[in-house]
C-alpha cells in the first residue's frame, strides 16, 4: 500500500474506533501496558513522550509517575484518539500532561527534549517503523531510555485470522506487515538498525477474555484496525464477517465467552550517551 493512502487508512480508522477502543480495550490489555511501566519505570520530574497514545491509558498512568514536577506528552495520529485522551487527562486533573495530534515518523518536536518514550502496540501500524524509530532517538537526551510494545508473531494471536476474513471482502491492506516485528527478535534488531542501544526484550503470552460473542465482535471489528473497513460493511456483510470470525476464535470458546491466545513483545533500549 502507498505509504500515503496507509496513514490516511489508520488515521480514520482509528477516529472511527476510538469510542469502541476504549469501551473493549481498556481491560484487555491492562497487563501488557502495565508491564511496558514497570520496565520503563518513570520517575519523579521526567519528562515522557508517548508515541501513538490512543486515549491516553499508558500516558496518564506515566503522569502519575512523574508527578506535577514532570511533563507527559502524548501524541497520535488519530483526532478522535487525541480528543479521547484529553477528556481522560481533564477527568484525572493532571495539569503535567499534553496530548496534540502528529505523526510518529515526523514528530514536531525538538532534539533531546525527553527523558523517556514509550509506544505501546503503536508501531506495527506504521508505514515505516524504523523512520518512526529514528525520530524517537532524536527526541531522546543522551542517554534517554525508551520502552516499546508490539503484537507478537502471529501464530501466537488468535485473533489474526480477523485480518483475511475482512481482507476477502474489500481490499483493505490496513496494516500489511502488522505482525512482521514481533517475530523473534525483529523489534530488536530494528530499534538497533536506528541506532538505541537494547538493553532488555521480553515476550508475553497473554489472553484477550471476552464475556460473550458480541463483546469479542466488538473488539475485533468497531474497536480495532479494520474499524474503518467494518463502518462501511452493510448489515448481510457484518453479519458474514461476525461468523467467520467467531468460527476462528471457536477454539478458545470458555462457556459463554472466549480466551483468545495473544502474545506481545517487549523491549527497552536506551540512546547512546556519546
Amino acid at each position: 500500500m502507498d505509504a500515503r493512502l496507509q496513514r490516511r487508512v489508520q488515521r480514520y480508522g482509528w477516529d472511527r474506533a476510538a469510542e469502541a477502543y476504549a469501551r473493549h480495550w481498556h481491560g484487555l490489555l491492562a497487563g501488557v501496558q502495565g508491564e511496558l511501566l514497570t520496565l520503563a519505570a518513570p520517575a519523579a520530574g521526567e519528562a515522557v513522550l508517548d508515541i501513538a497514545c490512543g486515549t491516553g491509558v499508558v500516558a496518564t498512568a506515566a503522569a502519575e509517575a512523574v508527578g506535577p514536577a514532570g511533563h507527559v506528552l502524548g501524541v497520535d495520529l488519530a483526532d478522535a484518539m487525541v480528543q479521547a485522551a484529553r477528556l481522560r487527562s481533564r477527568q484525572l486533573r493532571q495539569a503535567q500532561t499534553r496530548f496534540e495530534r502528529m505523526d510518529a515518523e515526523q514528530l514536531a518536536l525538538p532534539d533531546a527534549g525527553f527523558d523517556l518514550a514509550l509506544c505501546a502496540l503503536g508501531l506495527m501500524y506504521l508505514p515505516d517503523p524504523g523512520a518512526a524509530l529514528r525520530e524517537l532517538r532524536r527526541v531522546l537526551r543522551p542517554g534517554g531510555r525508551a520502552v516499546l510494545a508490539v503484537w507478537g508473531a502471529r501464530e501466537g494471536c488468535g485473533w489474526a485470522p480477523l485480518f483475511g476474513i475482512v481482507d476477502a471482502e474489500v481490499h483493505s491492506e490496513v496494516c500489511p506487515l502488522f505482525f512482521g516485528l514481533g517475530q523473534g527478535d525483529a523489534l530488536a534488531r530494528a530499534c538497533a538498525a536506528a541506532g538505541l542501544q537494547v538493553t532488555a526484550q521480553r515476550r508475553r503470552a497473554d489472553t484477550l477474555d471476552h464475556a460473550d460473542a458480541d463483546a469479542a465482535c466488538a473488539a475485533a471489528f468497531a474497536g480495532g484496525p479494520v474499524a474503518l473497513a467494518w463502518s462501511r460493511f452493510d448489515a448481510t456483510v457484518r453479519a458474514r464477517v461476525q461468523a467467520r470470525y467467531l468460527e476462528a476464535i471457536a477454539p478458545w470458546r470458555a462457556g459463554c465467552g472466549y480466551r483468545v491466545p495473544a502474545e506481545y513483545v517487549l523491549v527497552a533500549v536506551r540512546r547512546p550517551s556519546g
